[in-house]
């Protein structure tokens, strides 16, 4: 695991605060400004204990890599100068410093980790699974994540904004129909619903919209499926949040579960197989 604690040929120095940009690449964008005063006055109190991260922006001014809350932080608690370790970096290196800065602080919301882990896709050319080892996450954690980034735009909004939880929009994600996720959306908003609830919501909507495209020949089946065989389906499509259909009696048959992409197959592995 990349820690933000940076190796290489750097010590510490004192840049001035007014030397040093934002930069807009940062994966967290928002500041929570109570958090932020409460570390001002820390800093006011011991100073900054821990050097922010720079690289050189061309004159005498500076970029930040990694440490902009400690930073903002400063600025606040009226400091003229702040510690910083001075290094050059590649621009997959500056996304991944920062990255693993606030996720090992727990710092991102869900959609701006999501799109730090796609900037590394797109920058790096990585796989899931060499994000996860880059970062010390678990290769499925990494997959869930990326999939919220399919939500439609509202959603993603209300999800950075902590309207919904992540596990609300995994839940949403659950759900194929847009007209039906859009409903679903608005009573977790209207209602203040449980993920529970949610992810009891969503398997019904689903198995509604599986008897419907199934036919008539297929609803007749479904009547005569034994209310066991029923039940279990019904926790399947819960669980795996998808189109599931067991054919077959009491004693024999088989188990049919959907999958709408290579994603979405993926994510059906690592819930029934886990982690290799």
């Amino acid at each position: 695991m990349l820690s933000a604690e940076v190796e290489g040929p750097a010590s510490v120095t004192t840049i001035p605060i007014t030397a040093i940009k934002v930069s807009g690449e940062q994966p967290r964008k928002n500041f929570a400004g109570e958090a932020l005063e409460e570390l001002a006055r820390s800093i006011e109190s011991k100073g900054v204990l821990q050097p922010i991260l720079v690289e050189p922006a061309g004159g005498d001014e500076y970029i930040i890599v990694a440490g902009e809350r400690r930073f903002r932080a400063a600025k606040l608690a009226k400091l003229k100068e702040i510690p910083a370790l001075i290094r050059s970096f590649s621009q997959l290196e500056k996304t991944e410093i920062a990255l693993v800065e606030n996720l090992q602080r727990e710092d991102l919301t869900p959609v701006e980790e999501a799109q730090g882990y796609k900037t590394l896709i797109d920058l790096g050319k990585l796989t899931q699974e060499e994000i996860a080892r880059r970062v010390g996450k678990n290769r499925s954690t990494v997959a869930n994540s990326l999939r919220l980034l399919k939500l439609p735009e509202a959603m993603l909004e209300a999800l950075d904004k902590g309207r919904i939880s992540a596990g609300h929009a995994r839940a949403l994600l659950a759900v194929q129909k847009t007209a039906d996720q859009e409903m679903l959306f608005r009573k977790i908003l209207d209602q203040e619903l449980s993920v529970r609830e949610v992810e009891k919501q969503a398997a019904k909507l689903q198995a509604d919209a599986q008897v419907k495209e199934s036919g008539a020949g297929e609803r007749a089946k479904e009547i005569r499926k034994s209310p066991e065989i029923r039940s279990i389906e019904e926790r399947f499509i819960e669980r795996l949040g998808t189109k599931v259909n067991i054919r077959g009696s009491d004693t024999k048959g088989k188990v049919e579960i959907s999958y709408y992409s290579m994603e979405d197959l993926e994510r059906l592995f690592y819930l029934i197989v886990g982690e290799e």
